[in-house]
């Protein structure tokens, strides 16, 4: 059964004494700003579902202590975004967690899986797919809504019960608790060091044009964040790398530049125009873009070696390293992010003559 909450009050009432574990999730809206906004948290305590309006003055700051006991074990699915939503909102990020999406990829059930399948897979039971694309700012919600949340967290339970057998058989508990623990931190507000180097159009810049990109694009991130737009509306990809190419002299020929571009920040044209005439101080540590031929024999002999001891731990693909973290091992950086742990203790042995081989040439 589920409960719409409504006062702060009455959230605070029914989570004073909480059990040891609750299924938890949320539904936001991202399409005009960059940070989600959180529009409603789903929370299954035992049999009760209750549907909290996050919109309610006070109801955020109601919800935080639950969030942040690390007595409660929260049970969620997929929950990177939902945990920049509640850090946002609420001042805190669910901690402990324990993610289903990444159970289920290191039990070897699939990578990736949607709730939906996940469910379906582990619990036989089939879910109604509609109301995703939802306007849940909007009051009141339907009914049709408030069941589609519901259903959210409902199965929580059970697919964390079946879920932690399968880790538990395995002796794999202890991955899953590393995974979740390093989604439940939530994104670097700083964001990414290195932005450009996620276009492909970097490569066919030169060394110049490559700093201008970069010092656009992190002006551009940081601009998003602060002013809380998504980073498409303040400057895209496409003119970004148009004025790194295509450097304007002055200010004017910026302006006759963004003029030319419908849509463009012609606004900000004194802002983009002072980013990209200020260097940044590490600029000159920015790694050299790959091409479709740097590495390609080292990157496959990783792959290959990766794609192997994936195979017999019984891991989908992709789960055990992904291409860009193996990127980063031959950039020489030392197991980076997620690679850093059980990963690295499954892999090391394998790749460590691999990396070897190529530091050496």
């Amino acid at each position: 059964m589920h409960h719409w909450i409504s006062e702060p009050a009455d959230l605070a009432a029914r989570i004073a004494r909480p059990p040891s574990r609750v299924g938890l999730d949320t539904e936001f809206i991202r399409e005009r700003t960059y940070w989600p906004q959180l529009a409603l948290a789903q929370l299954a305590i035992g049999d009760d579902i209750l549907l909290i309006d996050t919109l309610v003055p006070g109801m955020c700051e109601a919800l935080a202590p639950l969030l942040a006991d690390s007595s409660v074990l929260k049970v969620m699915h997929s929950a990177s975004e939902d945990v920049v939503a509640l850090k946002r909102a609420c001042g805190t990020p669910p901690t402990p967690l324990f993610d289903t999406q990444i159970a289920a990829a290191i039990a070897g059930i699939g990578a990736g899986m949607g709730y939906q399948r996940i469910v379906q897979e582990v619990l036989g039971v089939t879910l109604a797919k509609g109301e995703q694309r939802s306007d849940w700012l909007r009051r009141p919600l339907t009914p049709a809504q408030l069941e589609y949340a519901a259903d959210d967290v409902v199965h929580l339970d059970g697919l964390y019960r079946a879920l932690s057998e399968q880790l538990d058989a395995l002796g794999r508990r202890e991955w899953q608790d590393e995974d979740s623990a390093r989604v439940s931190l939530g994104v670097d507000e700083a964001g990414d060091r290195w932005p450009h180097l996620a276009l492909r159009a970097v490569q066919f810049l030169d060394a110049d044009g490559q700093r201008r990109l970069l010092r656009l694009l992190r002006w551009r991130d940081t601009y998003a964040r602060t002013s809380d737009r998504p980073r498409s509306w303040i400057l895209d990809n496409e003119l970004a790398t148009q004025i790194a190419r295509h450097p304007p002299a002055d200010r004017d020929a910026l302006k006759q530049q963004l003029d030319a571009v419908p849509k463009s920040p012609r606004s900000l044209v004194d802002a983009i125009w002072q980013a990209l005439q200020t260097p940044l101080p590490d600029e000159a540590d920015a790694p050299a873009p790959r091409t479709e031929d740097r590495d390609k024999n080292q990157l496959k002999k990783l792959q290959d070696a990766t794609s192997q001891v994936s195979r017999e731990l019984g891991l989908p693909d992709g789960v055990l390293a992904s291409r860009r973290w193996l990127e980063a091992l031959l950039d020489g950086h030392d197991w980076p992010g997620a690679l850093s742990g059980w990963r690295r203790q499954q892999l090391e042995h394998h790749l460590k003559p691999l990396l070897a081989a190529d530091a050496a040439k």
